[in-house]
């Protein structure tokens, strides 16, 4: 049950310590720490990371879901053309998927001309991917379960003397 519960907390937010997480969980910190260490050496929790608003930091990046179709091969099925692809340094996701296509790449890059460059000399040129298609991001209104661009919204109580 603790944890779950310390996953459900670092899903929302990594930016607790371990005392914080203690006091919300009702629990020492050493427990804390110990089961931190085990969701860590188990490969549970594999990274923390910040969710940015790229658009707020004045950076350009450019962001593509490119659909991928390929052939499976023996013994491997798409785990071997999925591994090519997420090796590259610009993609951030990949996945198997049901549909049309096999695979969904998620990647990003400076500008779409980039992207078409990944997608022309990198990806399609993989042996035994037979086609992509390729969606660029227009807006991002949420992304790993965060909303993006709305400011935060106040839940306190305001205080009148």
């Amino acid at each position: 049950m603790l944890r779950k519960r310390l996953l459900e907390i670092l899903q929302d937010s990594d930016r607790y310590t371990p005392a914080q997480l203690a006091t919300m969980l009702g629990v020492t910190e050493e427990e804390v720490k110990a089961t931190l260490k085990e969701l860590e050496d188990s490969g549970v929790i594999i990274k923390y990371h910040a969710v940015i608003d790229w658009e707020k930091s004045g950076e350009e990046i450019v962001t593509a879901l490119i659909e991928v179709k390929v052939t499976p091969q023996r013994e491997v099925g798409f785990d071997d053309v999925a591994r090519r692809i997420y090796l590259f340094p610009e993609v951030r996701s990949v996945f198997l998927i049901s549909g049309d296509y096999d695979l969904s790449v998620v990647i990003e890059g400076k500008s779409m001309r980039e992207v078409a460059f990944f997608v022309a000399e990198k990806l399609a040129t993989i042996e035994h991917v037979q086609s992509t298609a390729t969606h660029f991001v227009l807006k991002k209104y949420k992304q790993n379960g965060v909303i993006i661009g709305e400011p935060e919204q106040n839940h306190r109580l305001e205080v009148s003397p």
